[in-house]
């Protein structure tokens, strides 16, 4: 089933007879497998107001994230939380999709300077399990009184709503990005200079490392910084000048290509192995991949927002590290997910962390009220 309208999405949803699996792009088939009738979003296409004077913009929930990318870009114009393309990650075909990335809240690198997709979201209309169409938010940031759907949309991946429309702030392109890189850290090393440099006044906006697993020979640690392009490379100058004192610098498209490496996990892409994001605390970071590297683990790490989100790829066999890496990760007072492995793991193993008693009943709460029949992709996030 394809839905053109939010209204044929309504009737669609209605007039199921069974489990729906809710399809965007098709881009991040991500969870438990769901055993259902495919119902698509990509027909709710095309950018319904764009204010570029404003920041804002709305458009349809099918609309192609390349599509949203372009209009902002001719106008100087991005989406600052980064959101990254997971396709050859996935190994997917198809185009991703503004709702697709809003329903799963992907945030990549930027986010420890500009913050999460959540966080630039005005509004969003959805449809729920009974087929309602709901409407919350606007075109303007303000304070919330009641429930704050819009961000609890966002992550929710369609288990509560499928969404039909989404409206969200925008930021300016900077005139300059500038990388430094250093090669041969260890991940304590590494992680420990990002921390250094992110609590410095430069803005940083982006700080990473890459093990030698990931990058296939020496290590990397990246340090990223934006903005007008005299005051990019005083900051530049003066992080070298202390705690990036030997870093190399790395300028216009060599940068970007740097940072769409992170953002995309490409290290990762085209080979074997299951993949595990998990947060911890940055400093938490090269504790856990030392620890897991201490009980046999083998894996390759990415460790990105200054060490505090650590991507994994690990033998893809068996609970693919999941007991291993949930106990570790538990310990560190972390949450791990599974973004990628076979449908034989996925079926297998919790793809997303376990919740406590407490947060288990409040989020069937929320399923019973959002989506009566369980028609939503059930078991997704279960």
């Amino acid at each position: 089933m394809r839905a053109e309208t939010e209204a044929e999405l309504a009737e669609m949803i209605v007039g199921a007879e069974g489990p729906l699996r809710i399809c965007g792009g098709g881009t991040r088939d991500v969870g438990r497998p769901v055993d259902g009738a495919v119902l698509q979003t990509g027909g709710l296409s095309g950018i319904s107001l764009y204010e570029p004077g404003a920041l804002t913009m709305v458009a349809e929930a099918g609309t192609p994230l390349a599509e949203i990318e372009a209009a902002l870009a001719a106008e100087g114009q991005r989406l600052a939380f980064e959101p990254g393309d997971w396709r050859g990650l996935l190994g997917r075909a198809g185009e991703s999709t503004i709702g697709g990335v809003v329903a799963t809240n992907v945030s990549g690198p930027r986010r420890i300077q500009a913050g999460a997709c959540r966080d630039f979201m005005l509004g969003v209309r959805f449809v729920d399990g009974a087929g309602q169409v709901v409407k919350n938010g606007g075109r303007v940031m303000k304070n919330v009184t009641g429930y704050d759907l819009v961000k609890l949309m966002c992550g929710a991946r369609g288990t509560l709503g499928v969404l039909s429309q989404v409206s969200f702030k925008v930021l300016a392109m900077p005139e300059a990005e500038m990388t430094l890189t250093c090669e041969g850290q260890d991940a304590k090393a590494a992680v420990t200079t990002l921390c250094a440099a992110l609590k410095t006044p430069f803005d940083v906006t982006g700080a990473a490392y890459l093990d030698a697993g990931a990058t296939g020979g020496v290590a990397r640690t990246q340090v990223r910084i934006e903005g007008l392009e005299a005051s990019v490379r005083y900051r530049a100058g003066r992080l070298r000048d202390g705690v990036l004192a030997g870093f190399e610098l790395v300028e216009g498209a060599a940068s970007g290509d740097l940072w769409r490496e992170v953002r995309d996990v490409t290290p990762f892409a085209g080979r074997e192995g299951a993949v595990w994001r998990v947060s911890v605390k940055p400093t938490d970071g090269p504790v856990l991949t030392d620890a897991l590297a201490t009980l046999g683990l083998d894996h390759a790490a990415v460790h990105d927002w200054g060490g505090g989100l650590v991507w994994l790829l690990v033998d893809g066999s068996g609970d693919g590290g999941a007991d291993v890496i949930r106990q570790q990760t538990a310990a560190l007072g972390g949450h791990a997910t599974l973004i990628r492995g076979s449908e034989r793991l996925r079926a297998d193993v919790p793809v997303f962390e376990p919740e406590n008693a407490v947060l288990a009943r409040m989020t069937a709460g929320l399923k019973a009220k959002f989506d009566p029949r369980g028609i939503l992709n059930p078991g997704l996030m279960g």
